[in-house]
């Protein structure tokens, strides 16, 4: 088959187009014939090498982490789908590889795609849409009436946190370009702020929860608009302890993550507020419940542009540009 491969960790190393051996399934796996599939700033952070420490791959490996398809063949122990079921997915972590023609994927990381959604369509979802919910709903547990503070509004997590926000009975505030405003509006977003004119420290306050998506600067200002009690929740790091035990990391990388997140712990103490990091792991069954959601017209997939597989290495420079609205897909088939 073909697939997109990295010979080597490097800093906006490219991709190389591949002859690759069709996967070969275990007895919980589901082979999968890859419809389409998404473009995440985690496939630029492993090519990368930014998770190798916890998250290492051996060159040469495909890339890629959102899929949706159609089932080919199922393993031995797998009763919940069968070969021609169309389904969507993001592999579990050290099973990527969704630039690819097909994929063996763990039964339990899959559900079945939204009947509403096209396969483009679909392929954007599931690694935003589990990074969400489990930020909201899981770790956040958001209730009706409280305050949610959702940076970057317009981008692939953003556009649909702002939506899950709100479905969740939440008042949402969010940063975007002026250019953007309508649409996260059009997503719900109760407070627009434009960043490039606006603070929104000097904006926001009494927030029960953030999900910070930016760098150190607004994670940090982040802190600031949360009354006592609410929660700050990164997805873009510093790492924190309960994480690395998450993944059962050695104590010497346990200690590099406390010395990581030990300045901004310290803050969040000061102000009475809690802090975590969020590194999304998958699971179908939520985006079984994120599936009933969009096919109630609850949540809708926000897409900017769609690439040909043979132009994967284009769409993965424009994700990187930061200019996309929502997510960039790529038809495989």
């Amino acid at each position: 088959m073909k697939a997109f491969v990295v010979d080597k960790y490097k800093k906006k190393g490219s991709l190389r187009l591949a002859d690759v051996p069709d996967p070969q399934i275990g007895a919980n796996d589901v082979l999968v014939r890859i419809e389409a599939t998404a473009i995440n700033l985690l496939d630029s952070k492993v090519r990368d090498g930014e998770f190798k420490l916890f998250l290492p791959y051996r060159p040469p490996f495909i890339l890629g982490h959102d899929l949706a398809g159609t089932v080919i063949r199922v393993g031995a122990n797998v009763r919940q789908f069968k070969a021609g079921d169309e389904v969507y997915g993001r592999p579990r972590d050290h099973r990527a590889g969704t630039f690819a023609e097909m994929i063996a994927v763990d039964a339990a990381d899959l559900a079945l795609k939204p009947k509403s959604l096209s396969m483009e369509q679909a392929a954007s979802i599931p690694l935003v849409g589990l990074t969400a919910w489990q930020a909201l709903v899981e770790e956040g547990k958001v209730k009706p009436g409280q305050k949610v503070f959702i940076q970057a509004g317009s981008g692939g997590v953003g556009t649909f946190a702002i939506q899950l926000a709100k479905h969740l009975g939440a008042t949402v505030a969010t940063t975007t370009s002026a250019a953007n405003a309508e649409l996260v509006k059009s997503l719900g977003a109760d407070v627009v702020i434009d960043y490039k004119t606006q603070d929104f420290e000097q904006v926001l306050s009494g927030y029960d929860l953030v999900l910070n998506s930016q760098d150190a600067k607004a994670l940090a200002k982040s802190l600031n608009v949360l009354k006592p009690g609410g929660k700050l929740i990164s997805i873009s790091g510093p790492p924190d302890v309960a994480f690395a035990k998450s993944l059962r990391l050695n104590f010497f990388l346990r200690f590099v993550m406390r010395m990581l997140s030990r300045g901004t712990l310290k803050k969040a103490k000061s102000r009475g507020v809690d802090y975590s990091f969020l590194f999304m792991h998958a699971e179908g069954q939520q985006l079984d419940q994120i599936a009933k959601l969009i096919d109630a017209g609850v949540i809708r997939p926000v897409v900017d542009k769609v690439f040909p597989f043979a132009q994967t290495v284009d769409a993965l420079a424009y994700v990187e540009t930061g200019r996309a609205k929502g997510k960039v897909v790529v038809n495989v088939a």
